[in-house]
Order: C-alpha cells, then structure tokens, then sequence
C-alpha cells in the first residue's frame, strides 16, 4: 500500500506562483512512475505531469509546459510541482498519483496506469 498527501493548495492571483507537494509513505519502494493530474469544476480530471522515480524523465500537458516543472526528492519520498506563470484556467483540484504495476521506471500520461491517489489540493487563481 501507498498513502500520498498532497498540500500547498492555496488561492493565488494570476501571475503568480505555488509549489504543490506529494508525501509518500507505505511501500514507496516499489513505485515506478509518479503523475500530477488535475480536475476542475465541471470538467473531466486531466493529465498535468510525470515524472520516474529515478528523476531521469518528465513529460508535461502542453498547457502548462513552461510554465510548470515536476520533481522528486527520493530521500524524503516526496514528489513536487512547481507552477509559475499561473492563469485563472489553472483553477482545479490537483491530485498526486503513483504506479506500482506499470513498466518500471517509466512516466504515463494516462490516469489508468496509476494505482494509488491522494485527497487533491485545492488551487485556485484569480484574475
């Protein structure tokens, strides 16, 4: 089993910028693959980015490439995502997910690749 925790959810004006952190705990040894997706009012929840355990490889929605950049820290099993350049548009709920069963030591875009999932951080941008 794997418990994630995400924080750093906050109401932030356009522009401006938020860190999101993902804790891990439980069997973290066995990830592969770790993802950021996001899920506003309305709509379907939607892949944002992903990254490998090792940190060797990232792949990023185009809407927030540039702008967003995904990171691990193994020593303290904790996965980030630094957003800058923030648009109203990034309102949404932002989840962490991590893979267990996919190839090890890939990255995936697709949510059905992803086994465990935290509670969402809340993140919303004003204009």
């Amino acid at each position: 089993q794997v418990q994630l925790v995400e924080s750093g959810g906050r109401l932030v004006q356009a522009g401006g910028s938020l860190r999101l952190s993902c804790a891990a705990s439980g069997r973290t040894f066995t990830t592969y693959c770790m993802g950021w997706f996001r899920q506003a009012p309305g709509k379907e929840r939607e892949f944002v980015a992903t990254i490998n355990w090792r940190g060797s490889d990232t792949n990023y929605a185009d809407s927030v490439k540039g702008r967003f950049t995904i990171s691990g820290d193994n020593a303290k099993n904790t996965m980030y995502l630094q957003m800058n350049s923030l648009k109203p548009e990034d309102t949404a709920v932002y989840y962490c997910a991590v893979s267990v069963n996919y190839r090890p030591f890939s990255i995936s875009r697709r949510s059905g690749h992803y086994d465990y999932w935290g509670q969402g951080t809340q993140v919303t941008v004003s204009s």
